[in-house]
């Protein structure tokens, strides 16, 4: 890898082989909702259900990427991209989520990646983008460890039809959001609200990432990783022993560790809160093991920190919310001098930085990729019939700033994908 430096106009150097490319998920572009045999996903379910999604908006539509894919491999190699990170649509190729697959389904993304290889543009196939198939969902979903088996099945029937074309595969995204989001607070697809379905998906869902990975290697697969979504937490004030660093573990623990320690060491998190983890009988002897099975890399995504601060909970001041760890006299806090995205999210490239170097220093060698970046901007069509996205464009160039001085600092970042979603979509 060669040396990071500026070059005259200013512009950052990437090392050799660094790798550009964009990233997307089947439920938010595919559209063709019940085209060619595909079954109803979990967010076909929650979409359709008033009040769930602002604007009613649902993935019927969506970019109608089903469709215009060659349009959209187009776009890719007019931006100069090499790499495309796209997800399966589970009952897309299992309608019900388990048996036979749908061929039809199969015939798509065998074009699409054929498109992609004629374009020069190697593929990165995510296997779970949170479209669970509705009909495992009424059987208990990813709270069942049927649906983990379910899921190493459909990894392997992927693989095989695909992966003659497929350069990497992605078991998961973004597990911690489908537990919490999904099964513990109620926001996203499924929409339960149910502390122990939540702590038992998390179990399942590492548990189907381990299983799949075997699957995939069963059948040739080379390249095998999981993507997390990532999130450095910080204090302000003093941080030593004291509830503030105590506090400063336990968020971590529950933000990252929940997820990161299984698959990098086999674990969970000492410093975790009992009711974010899986009760004891959930797990099985060798669970941890098939969980821990050797990554080829690891997908980072990376949105915003998290702060914390002493406070009162009882008593929260501007900017300040009750913090997860639930710990007395701290709150987490959202620092004024810090720019937000229309969705309220904190920007603060250094952030990413600063995960990129953590992780790489838990494993030594992992080959980390950036596989979501970006932000969500209420974007609009000006009079002369153009978007003129400054937002995102100034977001985008802070973080690639802050990947370069990552790999030139831990010589381990070897991708950056950028995520192309619908402005509006709720993650």
């Amino acid at each position: 890898m060669t040396e990071l430096a500026a070059s005259d106009d200013g512009a950052l150097g990437f090392p050799d082989g660094f790798t550009w490319g964009a990233s997307t998920a089947a439920y938010q572009i595919e559209g063709a909702a019940g085209a060619d045999g595909k079954g109803p996903s979990v967010w076909d379910t929650f979409s359709h259900t008033p009040g769930k999604v602002r604007g009613g908006d649902t993935g019927d539509i969506a970019c109608d990427s089903y469709r215009r894919y060659r349009e959209d491999v187009a776009l890719l190699a007019s931006l100069g991209l090499s790499s495309y990170r796209f997800s399966i649509s589970w009952p897309r190729i299992q309608p019900g989520g388990r048996g036979a697959s749908n061929q039809r389904g199969l015939d798509y993304y065998r074009a699409l990646l054929d498109e992609l290889g004629e374009h020069g543009i190697a593929a990165t196939a995510t296997l779970y983008h949170w479209d669970l198939p509705q009909e495992l969902q009424d059987a208990g979903g990813w709270a069942a460890r049927d649906t983990a088996e379910r899921f190493a099945e459909y990894a392997a029937l992927a693989a095989e039809a695909l992966g003659d074309r497929v350069a990497r595969w992605i078991t998961l995204n973004e597990p911690q959001v489908v537990s919490t989001n999904g099964y513990r607070n109620g926001d996203h697809a499924p929409g339960l609200r149910d502390p122990a379905a939540a702590s038992a998906a998390t179990h399942h869902l590492l548990l189907g990432h381990g299983l799949a990975a075997r699957a995939l290697r069963a059948v040739g697969a080379t390249e095998v990783g999981i993507t997390l979504d990532l999130h450095p937490v910080r204090v302000f004030g003093d941080h030593g022993p004291g509830e503030l660093e105590r506090s400063r573990l336990i968020t971590d623990a529950a933000a990252n560790g929940i997820y990161l320690e299984p698959v990098l060491h086999g674990r969970y998190p000492e410093h975790a809160p009992s009711a974010l983890l899986p009760a004891a009988a959930l797990i099985a002897d060798g669970d941890l093991g098939i969980i821990r099975a050797p990554l080829d890399f690891l997908g980072v995504n990376y949105y915003s920190p998290i702060f914390l601060r002493a406070g009162d909970p009882a008593d929260l001041r501007r900017n300040e919310n009750p913090a997860r760890c639930q710990l007395p006299g701290v709150v987490e806090y959202l620092p004024e001098d810090l720019d937000r995205t229309p969705m309220g999210w904190l920007v603060d490239p250094s952030g990413l930085h600063q995960i990129l170097v953590e992780v790489s220093r838990q494993a030594p060698g992992l080959p980390l990729f950036v596989t979501e970046n970006g932000c969500a901007a209420e974007d609009y069509v000006n009079p002369d019939g153009e978007v003129n996205d400054v937002e995102r464009v100034r977001y985008l160039h802070a973080h690639l700033e802050a990947k370069a001085s990552a790999a030139f600092y831990a010589n381990v970042v070897r991708a950056n994908a950028i995520p192309l979603l619908p402005a509006n979509w709720p993650r």
